[in-house]
């Protein structure tokens, strides 16, 4: 369930469509047109994002006349909400100053890697010390 809840919009191409839908129902013409502009995809390249996004329920479609009508389905965003749940206090808590459980490790937040730092650098939204995973 995990993986796939966010396996959907974890791809550019239907994360931006998503984003485009957020604003309202769309004709997929304009929404292609959209996509090629900033992405150089084709319409079909396009035509195919939005149909893995309807047959895996987060948009469906209604057709009227030859135009067809795309839509955010809100129950798998509510899924993705759910996986994301779990990490929430992470940037929900954000605010707080950072302090490493292992003074002189720190998250690269730019790089993403792990560090020594003597203090969590700017803009760290971690919260934790991870190279006690790593194992470093």
């Amino acid at each position: 369930m995990f993986v796939h809840a966010l396996d959907i919009p974890g791809e550019s191409v239907r994360r931006r469509v998503l984003e485009l839908l957020a604003d309202g129902e769309r004709t997929s013409g304009p929404m292609a047109d959209v996509i090629r502009a900033e992405s150089g995809l084709s319409q079909p390249g396009v035509s195919q994002h939005l149909r893995v996004l309807r047959d895996s329920g987060f948009a469906s479609v209604r057709t009227e006349g030859v135009r067809r009508f795309y839509v955010v389905e809100p129950a798998p965003l509510s899924e993705v909400d759910a996986c994301l749940d779990r990490f929430r206090r992470f940037w929900e808590h954000a605010s707080t100053p950072w302090k490493p459980s292992r003074p002189g490790r720190a998250c690269d937040s730019e790089s993403g890697r792990w560090g020594a730092y003597a203090t969590g650098p700017p803009g760290c939204r971690c919260g934790q010390d991870r190279s006690i995973m790593k194992g470093t």
